[in-house]
């Protein structure tokens, strides 16, 4: 809990103070992806009725796939840029993760007379956080498309056949 709260902070003074690096560009959500790993795949084993193996696959799955993207996106020359999808997603993984680690020592709280169902939270925020990684996945990959068409219809074939309304690239009736 603590190193996400020290992530956050050192992400926010480093935009506050306009002291961003390329380093910190490319090792921060490298080390974001690590910290979430080890608190997932560890509530595997220790609350598999919170956390299943197959939700953990998905998540991790999910963030392979779009790292794989974002390097082919780099190889074409372009970059896919964090999305809001995946900002939420990030927050969401850790927020379950808590709550999944919480849920783990009480099944509720007595909190000045209300009874907070802390497993019934944890159970909420998995899901969700499972729900919004997928969404976010489909979101990175509708971004990928849209940039990699519009980069194929800038190029154009010698000759300009497949220019927009150019009568050879029109369907033939």
């Amino acid at each position: 809990m603590v190193a996400s709260i020290t992530d956050g902070l050192d992400g926010y003074l480093a935009r506050k103070h306009g002291q961003i690096s390329s380093v910190g560009i490319l090792l921060d959500p490298m080390a974001d992806k690590l910290l979430v790993a080890a608190g997932l795949i560890l509530l595997v084993r220790y609350t598999p009725n919170l956390m299943p193996p197959w939700i953990v696959v998905l998540v991790l799955g999910r963030e392979f796939l779009i790292t794989g993207l974002r390097s082919v996106a780099a190889t074409e020359g372009f970059a896919i840029q964090a999305r809001d999808l995946g900002k939420l997603k990030m927050v969401l993984q850790i927020v379950a993760v808590v709550a999944a680690i919480l849920a783990h020592r009480w099944y509720e709280w007595n909190f000045f007379g209300f009874i907070v169902g802390v497993e019934l939270i944890a159970r909420i925020s998995v899901w969700f956080m499972l729900f919004v990684s997928l969404l976010s996945a489909a979101d990175y990959f509708i971004a990928f498309w849209d940039r990699v068409d519009r980069s194929a219809r800038s190029h154009q074939l010698p000759g300009g056949t497949n220019k927009p309304g150019n009568a050879s690239s029109a369907p033939s009736a």
